[in-house]
């Protein structure tokens, strides 16, 4: 028998450049569609394709087909992605301290969609002040 390291189990769950984002968008939006999804995050068709494919095979991501013309897809989490979300919210909140500890610049699109509660309350001071920031450029 073969063991799997529960760690390379995950990490190949959500390793590639879109996964999170894509799994965090769909759990923020309840469902995305393709082509807005691709517009959004500015992500290449063949990239998103292969990723949704590789998060609906491993049972994180349901595709939903209507048979209607033009034909119409949906993605939503499955119970499984849903579960996930705790880990990437913790992952997310660990990121944004860390870039802010190293004074890397964080992308402002990654506060848009994290407008929850949870994440002002993790991280309000880095908050406060990141939106001083961006004022001041704008200004």
């Amino acid at each position: 028998m073969d063991y799997v390291n529960p760690y390379h189990f995950v990490t190949n769950c959500i390793s590639g450049k879109w996964k999170m984002t894509i799994l965090h968008h769909i759990h923020h939006y309840g469902k995305i569609r393709f082509n807005e999804t691709k517009k959004t995050l500015g992500v290449s068709e063949k990239v998103l394709s292969q990723q949704l494919k590789e998060l609906t095979n491993d049972g994180l991501v349901q595709r939903i087909q209507y048979n209607t013309i033009p034909l119409k897809v949906e993605y939503i989490l499955t119970p499984l992605g849903e579960d996930l979300v705790p880990a990437l919210d913790i992952l997310y909140v660990w990121s944004v301290r860390r870039l802010d500890s190293l004074k890397l610049p964080i992308d402002p699109d990654a506060f848009k969609v994290h407008t929850e509660a949870k994440y002002e309350d993790a991280l309000k001071d880095i908050l406060d002040t990141y939106q001083h920031k961006i004022h001041s450029e704008e200004e």
